[in-house]
């Protein structure tokens, strides 16, 4: 029987993703869920494992290449079965073509500006044609000496980062970003912390997702003209890794108690370091909270996470002075800033929102359980 390997859907808002390495080669016997070709998306890598047992019999995308959601990748037969290809081309979505615009350039004009790091794009070429040849790539060379800066390193925007910038570009480009920012004391938060051995991070989504559960209009998605609101409440927490940041969920956390939460994000974020989460740990996300308060950060804009309708950037906390009964004290203090889509939730909500939260993390042994 001839089975089919396709690009899976890991989210909601996937449209395609890259082929990485493929860990068999064209020949090769497979055996049903055994890792057969690294994808990358969403930020993250997977393990795409083979649908069926039998021998790979023709690989349709190579490494490097993007494919769109449901392309052929792969093909996987019986031993000395046949299959037609004509058949497979028809009814198996193709390989992601970019169209880009070409510049005539020559091999030694296009090695030369590789090894200087120049945009062939900048450079006039004398050529027929306009083509470019090495002389215009030396002769640019120079008139631009000491004025553009010197090229340490090339790094391919592939794979993770183009994943990243892409979303990047299209949440800050399609949704109207508004950001309410609000000082909350973690002295309970600290004292809580270090009673439980909890992780701040822990604690700020336990009092997130008890608050989504009260104020589900930010526990929702647009799509087209309908607000979407989730019944399940599951928030990501944005993880650095080598590779840049992955943001794996954690399922129902409205129904965890702290010490789940807590194990939760351990284990997500040990898999995220050794590039082992699975489909199930990056799908779904309702809410994502991103902290950076570990390296310095006191406050910043977070970007949404699409589809989702807000974000939660948390900042590090810092000894502030405040007045309390009309003495100045000093505190713990920590920023937390609510960036959201303001097509969904209008400002007051989004306040009132972060209030909340405000006054869960200020209260935190209420959410000890």
């Amino acid at each position: 029987m001839v089975t089919r390997v396709v690009m899976p859907r890991l989210s909601l808002t996937m449209k395609e993703g890259t082929v990485g390495v493929w860990y068999k080669k064209e020949g090769d016997n497979v055996e049903k869920g055994e890792p057969l070709v690294e994808v990358f998306s969403e930020k993250a890598t997977y393990d795409l494992e083979a649908p069926a047992s039998g021998v790979l019999r023709k690989i349709l995308v190579q490494e490097g290449v993007d494919a769109s959601v449901n392309a052929g990748l792969a093909i996987i037969t019986a031993p000395d079965e046949s299959f037609s290809e004509a058949e497979i081309s028809v009814e198996m979505p193709q390989a992601v073509e970019k169209a880009e615009k070409r510049i005539l350039a020559s091999p030694a004009a296009k090695r030369l500006a590789r090894e200087h790091g120049i945009d062939l794009a900048l450079v006039k070429g004398s050529g027929p044609d306009g083509r470019i040849v090495e002389e215009d790539v030396r002769r640019f060379i120079e008139e631009t000496r000491g004025i553009l800066p010197k090229v340490k390193e090339i790094i391919p925007l592939s794979g993770f980062r183009k994943t990243s910038a892409e979303r990047v570009s299209a949440s800050f480009r399609t949704v109207p970003h508004s950001t309410v920012v609000m000082e909350v004391d973690a002295s309970n938060a600290m004292a809580l912390h270090d009673k439980l051995q909890a992780s701040y991070t822990a604690i700020l989504v336990k009092a997130v997702a008890k608050t989504l559960a009260e104020y589900s209009i930010i526990n929702s998605t647009l799509e087209g003209n309908q607000i979407k609101i989730f019944e399940d409440v599951n928030v990501g927490v944005a993880v650095a890794t080598e590779n840049g940041l992955v943001v794996p969920v954690i399922h129902n956390a409205d129904k965890k108690s702290l010490g789940e939460i807590d194990a939760a994000i351990e284990e997500l974020t040990q898999k995220a370091r050794q590039g082992k989460l699975a489909r199930e740990d990056l799908t779904g996300g309702t809410f994502t909270i991103t902290n950076l308060g570990m390296y310095g950060v006191e406050f910043f804009t977070p970007i949404i996470n699409p589809p989702e309708a807000a974000i939660l950037g948390v900042g590090r906390i810092v000894e502030k002075p405040v007045v309390v009964d009309g003495k100045i004290e000093t505190k713990p203090i920590t920023m937390l800033s609510l960036s959201y889509d303001h097509r969904i939730v209008d400002g007051a909500p989004a306040g009132e929102f972060l209030r909340k939260v405000k006054g869960k993390v200020e209260k935190s042994f209420e959410i000890e359980g």
